[in-house]
């Protein structure tokens, strides 16, 4: 009996008109392409980072804590199982997107640190690593632009009338977004002076 109420209740929710199913089906798949896209460039950050890290080491003297502070970071980042499953689960990428954000930071300061040494700013390998990060966090700001977007669109179908009977009936919730101040950072990605200036960092928080 519960199977053919269960049963009824779908196929009366998919005769109705503009039942809105398509339209949640083909929003689902973008913001999961979206978030993998985002996936990828963190991921291709932190293969960055070691080497950045090596690099920087081999300077006499350079700050340690600071040193510490990217490898610390990018431990806890990584530690983190970016599933797809991930984007359901609020606390989860909530947890997700601070540790980006502090390996954002860390790596930031760590920029800034190596202005002060210019043995590091003359040496190739560091600053084709630099143009790397450089262009890599440049990537993020776009993927997450996109992912922002996406779930966006997919969040108002999932609440509007009459696809918000057909979300419900298949399980279908609101995907979890970047928050407001990580939504005003995305738009000043960071910038990296080879002259000599700060660099600074607004991605990832």
């Amino acid at each position: 009996m519960k199977r053919l109420t269960t049963a009824l209740i779908i196929a009366a929710t998919l005769s109705l008109g503009g039942c809105g199913y398509n339209a949640l089906q083909r929003s689902d798949e973008e913001v999961k392409a979206d978030w993998s896209e985002v996936i990828n460039q963190y991921q291709r950050r932190a293969d960055l980072v070691p080497n950045l890290v090596n690099t920087v080491k081999g300077e006499a003297n350079f700050e340690q804590s600071t040193l510490r502070q990217v490898v610390e970071a990018r431990a806890k980042a990584t530690a983190i199982q970016a599933t797809p499953e991930l984007i359901n689960n609020p606390q989860a990428f909530a947890k997700f997107q601070q540790a980006q954000g502090e390996l954002s930071g860390a790596l930031s300061r760590l920029l800034v640190v190596t202005e002060q040494y210019p043995t590091l700013r003359a040496n190739q390998g560091f600053l084709d690593l630099q143009s790397q990060l450089e262009g890599t966090e440049n990537r993020i700001t776009v993927a997450r632009n996109r992912y922002i977007k996406a779930v966006q669109d997919y969040n108002v179908i999932v609440r509007s009338f009459p696809s918000n009977l057909t979300a419900k009936v298949f399980g279908m919730q609101e995907k979890a977004n970047f928050t407001v101040d990580n939504v005003q950072q995305v738009s000043r990605p960071p910038t990296v002076d080879f002259g000599g200036a700060s660099a600074a960092s607004g991605a990832g928080r």
